[in-house]
């Protein structure tokens, strides 16, 4: 299993319901439909950082789910809302641990 990180900085607050119904409704469609998806998360940790996390059966499968997001952004017209390129770190999962349940 592989996952890719990116850190969103700059997000206007004042529009993070916003980016939150656009993932759910328009980018985790196109992700979910790759080939070696697993999961995704997006993390509010505030001050306009936000974060996501995506796993994908292979590294290969893991960048393109950056290219996805990437296109996404631009087609959506979503550069006011995150101004700023995502810090990326991926790699594979070396530990993995869950109880099987995973809440929103």
């Amino acid at each position: 299993m592989h996952a890719i990180v990116r850190r969103y900085e700059g997000i206007d607050t004042k529009r993070t319901d916003e980016l939150k119904r656009k993932v759910d409704d328009s980018l985790m469609p196109s992700l979910t439909k790759l080939p070696g998806f697993s999961g995704y998360f997006l993390i509010e940790a505030g001050d306009g950082v936000m974060s996501s996390i995506n796993f994908f059966d292979t590294s290969a499968q893991a960048e393109e789910s950056s290219r996805v997001v990437a296109s996404w952004l631009r087609e959506e017209k979503l550069e006011s809302l995150v101004p700023n390129a995502p810090k990326i770190t991926g790699g594979e999962v070396i530990v993995k641990r869950t109880n099987g349940a995973v809440r929103a």
